[in-house]
């Protein structure tokens, strides 16, 4: 029994448990389901532990106290990136226990040495981008939160690590352009166009899993899976085992054609803002032209953002230029 197990061995049990059921559902061409979007319930699994809320006055000690176990004074890049708001996103994620949350950044701090999110460049990435498969919207959420657009039936390449770079920069791109007061982002999961054969690899959905649990804790507010197929139904009865009741509530089975979907998708979003295609009113289509001429002017924004000459102020988690990026238009209306 799970529940018998100490909280440790508990969580290492629920990520194997996870792993094995992804792994034997991709080799069952039966029950081969959307791995790809399988990220979206397994990066939302959280170790359960019966006192995981602090007090809210001890928050703030325990952020000093992570920051002093870090040791050596940082600096560069680390020092801007790790300010309280992130330290408080670690904390979190580990249950407020600074040994944990220590030793996951450290981790995070050496995944950034190494694989450079803030240097990826949108020319370097592009092609991956060219159906639209995953993109940044042109409007935010009722909470202020960015909203990034997936669509899994749009994959378009097999290079497992530009795909990575790929869903890195956009995750980037997506918190350099967040509101001050704001520091996680909203997903929208598009199912149409989804089959069997154009699936996301499940080696693809491991990394995947691996980068947002383990480098973006607490960036992800909420995921709507739109209209996904009957089948994989099937798939989350499986999974849903292992979230606690915080982790369910953040995904959303939407529904076009059920009233309760519907008015979910209005307490969220702004319909006159959402696509059609999502069930909204907005007539967009993305435009990949116009998608790469807007990443590169937040490619410049990026570079202004990381500038170690500049003065900077804390904004949405990160040590920002004291003028946040301003948010651009990125799928521009269709012309009729």
């Amino acid at each position: 029994m799970v529940g018998s197990k100490s909280s440790a061995s508990g969580g290492a049990l629920n990520a194997y448990a996870i792993e094995r059921t992804v792994v034997r559902i991709h080799l069952d061409p039966v029950n081969y389901l959307a791995s790809g979007v399988a990220v979206a319930f397994i990066m939302f699994r959280r170790k359960s532990h019966p006192h995981s809320e602090q007090e809210g006055e001890d928050q703030p000690h325990k952020v000093k106290v992570l920051r002093t176990s870090l040791g050596a004074p940082l600096s560069g890049r680390d020092l801007q990136y790790c300010n309280d708001a992130c330290l408080r996103r670690y904390l979190e994620a580990r249950n407020w226990n600074v040994e944990k949350s220590k030793k996951m950044l450290v981790e995070t701090l050496k995944w950034r040495s190494i694989f450079k999110p803030e240097e990826i460049r949108w020319h370097e990435v592009a092609i991956e981008g060219e159906t639209g498969k995953a993109y940044r919207a042109n409007f935010h959420d009722r909470h202020g939160r960015t909203v990034l657009i997936l669509r899994p039936g749009m994959q378009n390449t097999t290079a497992l690590d530009n795909q990575m770079r790929h869903l890195v920069y956009l995750i980037e791109n997506a918190i350099l352009n967040l509101p001050q007061d704001q520091e996680q982002m909203s997903w929208l999961i598009d199912f149409t166009g989804w089959s069997l054969t154009n699936n996301v690899p499940i080696k693809s959905a491991r990394e995947t899993v691996n980068i947002l649990q383990n480098h973006y804790p607490e960036r992800l507010a909420v995921a709507f899976l739109y209209n996904p197929p009957r089948i994989f139904e099937a798939f989350w009865k499986i999974v849903k085992y292992f979230l606690d009741p915080k982790t369910m509530q953040k995904v959303k089975f939407v529904y076009p054609k059920n009233k309760d979907s519907v008015e979910l998708m209005k307490s969220y979003f702004d319909m006159d803002n959402l696509p059609t295609e999502l069930g909204g009113k907005a007539n967009l289509k993305y435009d990949h032209e116009e998608f790469s001429r807007q990443m590169a002017q937040d490619d410049v924004k990026a570079a202004k953002f990381w500038s170690f000459d500049k003065h900077h102020t804390e904004t949405n988690g990160y040590s920002a230029p004291q003028v946040a990026p301003k948010t651009e238009c990125l799928a521009p209306p269709v012309k009729v």
